[in-house]
């Protein structure tokens, strides 16, 4: 009977736990066992769709907000730390910049607030932002761009690290821009950065381009300022 069962499971295209389960679960009717393997079916799927979101949101490493420090952390009025441990402002197609020193936990925020949107079954991509732009510039040479343009469009959060860590040029400029720009009220956005608006002309080269990503970027983003020194130096054994 097993063997029968796994047979019925490979052609309908069921999953080998499926025919486990309709080996070792029971219920009082048939219409409970019926539930029962159904929803241990809908569960393990459920299971793999999430591990499958978070492999492939590239995090350099995951994180959660277990025991995460928000001393000396602004957060704006408009949010609260259970609207970002919850990722709730995705649904409304929100973005976060999260702006302050090196080392002061953004890049866990927003990997942690990442790894919260994979387990709710959202999409989610992370680039360090030089990366993205080093992609980008791949793909326009070899002509997949308009499929790495697509891949980007399906995702409900696109994660940028270290924005403006290293300075961009013209094209790769232009194509971030792009990326940005097609976000803009689609999907959501969160940038990590240590550079305040005033000075990413200085990132981009081009003073129309820094004044239009940034007039995209405000509109409907909120600002969480980390005012502290880098928790790794904190935390340094090299501490004087």
């Amino acid at each position: 009977m097993r063997d029968k069962i796994y047979e019925c499971c490979k052609e309908l295209r069921l999953s080998a736990t499926f025919a486990d389960n309709a080996v070792t679960l029971s219920g009082d009717t048939h219409q409970e066992y019926l539930v029962k393997v159904l929803q241990a079916e809908q569960e393990y799927r459920n299971n793999k769709r999430k591990e499958l979101h978070l492999k492939q949101a590239g995090f350099d490493g995951l994180k959660t907000f277990e025991n995460y420090d928000f001393e000396k952390i602004v957060i704006p009025s408009a949010l609260n730390t259970e609207n970002l441990k919850t990722a709730a402002f995705l649904e409304q197609k929100q973005n976060l910049i999260l702006y302050g020193r090196n080392g002061a936990g953004k890049s866990h925020m927003a990997t942690a607030i990442g790894v919260e949107a994979c387990i709710q079954g959202k999409k989610v991509k992370f680039y360090k932002t030089a990366t993205l732009v080093n992609e980008l510039l791949d793909a326009k040479a070899d002509g997949s761009l308009t499929r790495m343009l697509k891949r980007l469009s399906k995702i409900d959060l696109l994660i940028c690290d270290e924005w403006g860590y290293l300075p961009f040029g013209a094209e790769g400029s232009q194509l971030l821009f792009q990326v940005i720009a097609d976000c803009y009220e689609k999907r959501s956005l969160i940038i990590t950065t240590n550079i305040e608006f005033s000075k990413w002309n200085s990132i981009f080269y081009d003073e129309q381009l820094t004044a239009a990503l940034i007039d995209r970027l405000v509109h409907h983003s909120h600002l969480i300022v980390f005012d502290r020194e880098s928790w790794r130096f904190e935390h340094s054994l090299m501490k004087i």
